[in-house]
């Protein structure tokens, strides 16, 4: 605002030059004219041009915008107070105000008004009445006034800036570390916490074996390379956890989601002994999936068959994925018993149930779409996903 305001002047000193000059008398006067044209304008195009940096030099030292009001009263003594360069007075304690405060635009103000009723006195046909006379004095003080509070209101306003800014920044590093948190949940109950619980069971059933009056030797040594090859799996399993958290962060690294999924499915029927089978689907190739992208849409698909395993008894389980229209649409089918009726996230979230619930929440940190339930098939329980093909191309947090 101080730069609109310096500005404003050097229009009205361009304006009033012409004036000013013609009314000076020849010889030393003119040059003081030409003098004080030079210095004031040359300051307010200066102001003007650089305040950030030479605005800070006025704040300290105001004794420069006093010199400067004694330029222009030199110039308003020749041009005339009925002149456009009456105008400039009134910036004085205007500028003031914004820049020293009610003190500064009260000394300015005052300081100017002073000068402007001289300048009126000096004058051979003064204005006859009051008014005339007082008009621009009484504007300075108004414009003082307008000035000291404009620079309260800026404050202020700056002031509530700063502490939205503060409050802001607080709540994006609150939202972020609660998503991060949530992640970290994700991924440790997806992965390594159940096959943590898997290794205790098999451990209680060890346990067990080896408390009994006779022991079965061959049953103990089912047991124990249960529990082995269930604890060798958690460490695979933190260790994949560990790099595909770090591959996240290189974009470059693109995932082949189609190749990962019949892997994956594989090792699922292996592992389980449930018959599962993949198959691809759609008429167009997959593009590559960046890796945080792939690692949501694989974790949804692995917790699927999972759930299938552990919950729904099912004698098969279906997995198909391909491009359909602009959607890749990826699918697991089971042919369990199904949701129970009714089932909300709410409850399951309640019952300490985060399965379903991490899946969705996946889907939704990639833009994807996620149906759980019959879909078309007369039972059993379907997890199909469509994630835009554009989401591929755009970065994920």
């Amino acid at each position: 605002m101080s730069r609109q305001v310096f500005g404003f002047r050097l229009a009205m000193i361009a304006l009033a030059t012409p004036t000013a000059l013609l009314n000076a008398n020849e010889g030393l006067p003119t040059r003081l004219v030409g003098a004080a044209v030079v210095v004031t304008f040359m300051t307010s195009y200066v102001l003007f041009r650089d305040w950030e940096r030479f605005g800070p030099l006025l704040l300290r030292h105001p004794t420069l915008l006093a010199a400067d009001t004694l330029f222009g009263a030199l110039l308003l003594i020749s041009a005339g107070p009925d002149s456009t360069l009456a105008y400039v007075s009134v910036c004085t304690p205007l500028l003031a105000g914004l820049v020293y405060g009610w003190r500064g635009a009260a000394v300015f103000a005052s300081l100017q008004a002073l000068l402007l009723l001289l300048i009126h006195a000096a004058q051979e046909n003064p204005p006859p009445g009051l008014a005339e006379a007082t008009l621009l004095p009484g504007l300075c003080v108004v414009a003082g006034a307008v000035g000291s509070s404009l620079r309260n209101l800026m404050l202020r306003f700056g002031a509530a800036t700063q502490a939205l800014t503060t409050v802001q920044a607080r709540l994006a590093v609150t939202e972020a570390v609660s998503a991060e948190r949530a992640r970290l949940a994700r991924e440790m109950h997806d992965s390594v916490a159940k096959t943590l619980h898997g290794v205790a069971l098999a451990a209680d059933g060890l346990e067990g074996s080896t408390a009994a009056d006779r022991m079965n030797p061959t049953l103990i040594r089912q047991q124990a390379a249960l529990v082995a090859r269930s604890a060798r799996r958690a460490a695979a399993e933190s260790r994949e956890l560990l790099a595909d958290l770090r591959r996240e962060s290189d974009p470059s690294q693109a995932t082949d989601v189609l190749v990962e999924l019949a892997a994956r499915t594989r090792d699922f029927s292996a592992r389980t002994g449930l018959t599962a089978v993949y198959r691809p689907t759609g008429e167009h190739s997959v593009p590559p999936v960046p890796p945080a992208v792939a690692r949501q849409l694989l974790t949804i698909a692995a917790e699927a068959m999972e759930n299938a395993h552990r919950h729904a008894h099912p004698t098969r389980v279906d997995v198909s994925a391909g491009v359909h229209g602009d959607l890749l649409r990826i699918s697991v089918y089971d042919d369990g018993k199904g949701l129970p009726p009714g089932t909300t996230l709410e409850q399951l979230r309640r019952a300490g149930h985060f399965g379903l619930v991490g899946m969705v929440e996946r889907a939704a940190s990639v833009g994807a779409r996620i149906r759980i339930g019959r879909g078309s098939h007369p039972q059993g329980t379907e997890v199909r996903l469509e994630l835009p093909l554009a989401a591929l191309t755009t970065p994920t947090a």
